[in-house]
């Protein structure tokens, strides 16, 4: 291939040299893919401990119970014995424990407790072995007690705890996520398949996607030695390397596509696709990685480790779309149709119906708009409505045995399922001080009115220096009274002593209040940064402002429709989950971050195609019909992609991962259709040349070319222009 144009950019010039060197790109990609994915293997990846992952307080008493050298527990577990139709239990505990004691590897079976209305009674015990490994080792205790409840159907007997729960309900997780990153493939394929009508250009973007997402988790390893890594990552890797892969594959290939059907030869064709869509894709992906590096502002190590991973897979996916694909389609060439579908594949196709509707749009922008911005806010109104709130047991799969065992114990046993921990480091806590304060805890535990309650359990570590307490919290203000009275009037007094509150409640509240503190800073980088990336890559202070502000749409309208489905509980049956009374309290920001960075995709991208029509001459309203015209059909193709992917994540048992599935497929499919393909083209014909004022102080911003470089002249030994019959990409 033969390189007259005076390509300019980065992206370009990757291309051109990639396509010149397409065999040593090709075959790098492959070594580098293969390469970082063994050296993973051999650093292994380190993963994020409990501690790492807590805030404030909870955190700090995590750290000294980690390195006060308490022997390793092993699972525990619990069984209850309620009253329901019977009310004889002692027959019932008898036997429960005698089953119990007789099964492999269970081990301290304790002798039962009852709770204070004198209906049930609670029988704790340990799964033998390494915790970690404990949901392996679990089946025959619930086997046991499943034996027990068949024997006694008058009373309500269940186990749940630390190996059960992982075993029932975090095997269902397991699986499911399993299963989500298994048909997100598929799915991809069978959309691209239908949308490129060819076998060989449908497998392109899949491909790409994939290799970057395995090298992206190789590069994984090495970073989490900096940034330790929560097992979720991988999940989210793959979703948005499959996301911005088939984007950004999407754009380059429609726009080769269509400069070969307008009549350019290979080489014209690439150079322009690389020259315009190649450097939509270098925009978009800086924009994303800006969007994604808002997660470091939270402190919090989950976040923190989406963050690394989600930027480590787009880097690698922008790297891949600028060398590795411009070089595959200099290779194939026509070849890139290859195994045509039936029925589906396509020579061409003016998009009559997204031009007629783009007619009607831009005909009316006033009225469209109206309609479009009046859409949104009844879709988006119920966010003045939308509270947060923490992980509970209202989460879980509603009919799940396990999920009805632990609100059973937890409204009879509230201190077993969730007590908060009072962590003491002192100098000794073995001696007639430490034991007073204790009294006086466990007196004050007694006149809480009932925020506190017991029984009061104490843990020492071997060398006699670090105290665990454990109490039960009951209601809103149990942690508030805990932390802020009956601590400092107890623990407080032990001399030379460091006594902090952790455990599920005070962890959950540590979180939120970390998360407050980090949003304003997670959501001024965001907007801030995307909005100068904008106004350096359009020089538009008014582009700059519409794209921020119309993804900021977008994300209020998924808001907004989270809401109304799991806080109004609309379509809970067919959803599989019940109504709670908000939102999970980590979703809005994660939510944020991803639908901001991944709507910027299509943002810039359309966005381009407008400012290549303008800058070469057209009026803003003839640019913007020309160019959402002629991006309509690829927009369209990733969308779907986009949306039925995402909405995968609502088959997961999780009300949490319900929620992301149909917040990020909601806000998608809102901003592919109503967004971008009425608001944006209505607010441009409207400013008209307004769109593209810079005040004259901005002047220094450089000037990064949209239109496409002129061909350079004919010459007789030029080879002849190959054959333009394409398919169709949208």
């Amino acid at each position: 291939m033969r390189n007259r144009e005076n390509v300019k950019g980065i992206a370009a010039r990757a291309a051109m040299w990639s396509a010149r060197h397409r065999t040593l790109a090709i075959l790098g990609w492959i070594a580098f893919v293969i390469g970082v994915t063994v050296l993973s293997g051999r650093l292994g990846t380190t993963e994020a401990t409990g501690a790492d992952q807590g805030h404030g307080d909870s955190k700090r008493a995590d750290q000294i119970v980690e390195q006060a050298g308490f022997p390793v527990k092993p699972a525990g577990e619990m069984v209850i014995v309620q009253n329901r139709a019977s009310t004889d239990r002692a027959a019932a505990i008898a036997d429960v424990t005698k089953r119990l004691e007789a099964t492999r590897d269970v081990t301290g079976v304790q002798p039962p407790i009852e709770s204070p209305d004198k209906r049930s009674s609670l029988i704790t015990f340990s799964v033998a072995g390494d915790p970690e490994t404990a949901k392996d080792r679990v089946g025959p205790a619930l086997d046991a007690v499943a034996a027990t409840q068949a024997a006694h159907p008058g009373l309500y007997i269940a186990e749940g705890g630390d190996a059960s729960g992982d075993k029932l309900i975090g095997d269902d997780l397991d699986k499911g996520l399993n299963r989500l990153g298994m048909l997100s493939i598929p799915v991809t394929l069978g959309i691209l398949l239908v949308a490129f009508g060819a076998v060989v250009s449908a497998l392109l973007p899949v491909a790409l996607a994939i290799t970057a997402v395995v090298a992206a988790i190789g590069l994984l390893a090495a970073a989490s030695r900096l940034a330790p890594t929560v097992d979720t990552t991988m999940h989210v890797m793959l979703l948005v390397g499959l996301a911005v892969g088939v984007d950004y594959c999407l754009f380059y290939i429609r726009r080769e596509r269509d400069e070969r059907r307008a009549g350019a030869d290979a080489h014209r064709a690439l150079v322009i696709a690389a020259q315009t869509s190649g450097r939509s894709i270098w925009v978009s992906g800086l924009t994303v990685i800006v969007a994604m590096a808002g997660m470091f502002f939270t402190q919090d190590a989950t976040f923190t480790s989406f963050a690394v991973g989600t930027i480590l897979v787009v880097m690698v996916t922008v790297l891949g779309s600028l060398t590795v694909l411009p070089a595959m389609l200099s290779a194939l060439g026509n070849k890139v149709d290859a195994i045509k579908i039936p029925g589906l594949y396509r020579k061409g196709g003016d998009g009559r119906a997204w031009n007629a509707f783009l007619g009607v749009v831009l005909a009316k922008p006033l009225i469209s708009a109206i309609v479009a911005v009046g859409a949104l806010a009844v879709i988006a109104s119920p966010v003045l409505d939308l509270r947060t709130k923490a992980e509970g047991l209202e989460d879980l799969p509603p009919g799940a045995a396990i999920v009805q065992a632990y609100k059973t114990v937890d409204e009879a046993f509230p201190s077993k399922t969730s007590p908060a921990e009072v962590v003491v480091k002192a100098p000794t806590v073995k001696g007639a001080a430490f034991d007073r304060q204790l009294t006086a805890f466990k007196t004050a535990v007694q006149k809480s009115g009932g925020h506190l309650t017991g029984p009061v359990e104490v843990e020492i570590n071997p060398a006699g220096t670090v105290a665990v307490v454990s109490v039960g919290l009951v209601g809103d203000r149990a942690l508030g009274t805990l932390r802020q009275e009956v601590v400092p009037a107890t623990f407080g007094h032990l001399t030379g002593a460091t006594a902090l509150v952790t455990g599920e409640k005070a962890g959950d509240a540590d979180f939120n209040a970390q998360l407050d503190a980090s949003l304003p800073w997670v959501f001024g980088f965001v907007l801030g940064l995307a909005f100068v990336l904008l106004l350096v890559s359009f020089r538009s202070v008014v582009v700059a402002i519409t794209g921020v502000v119309l993804n900021s749409l977008s994300v209020a309208a998924a808001y907004g429709m989270m809401v109304w489905v799991f806080q109004y509980g609309h379509f809970e049956k067919q959803l599989q989950f019940q109504a709670a009374s908000g939102i999970i309290n980590w979703m809005p920001l994660f939510l944020f971050i991803i639908l901001f960075g991944l709507s910027m995709d299509y943002h810039v991208f359309v966005l381009s195609r407008i400012r290549e029509g303008y800058d070469r001459g057209l009026p803003t309203r003839q640019a913007v019909r020309e160019g959402i015209g002629k991006t309509a059909g690829v927009i369209t193709s990733a969308a779907v992609v986009m949306v039925a992917v995402f909405a995968l994540f609502a088959t997961l048992p999780l009300a949490s991962t319900k929620e992301l599935g149909v917040g990020l497929a909601a806000a998608i499919l809102l901003d592919a259709t109503i967004i971008r393909a009425v608001l944006l083209p209505a607010v441009m014909a409207l400013l008209g040349e307004k769109n593209w004022w810079l005040p004259r102080w901005l002047g220094w911003l450089p000037a990064i070319a949209h239109e496409p470089p002129a061909p350079a002249p004919a010459s007789a030994s030029d080879p002849a222009p190959e054959d333009k019959e394409l398919v169709r990409a949208s």
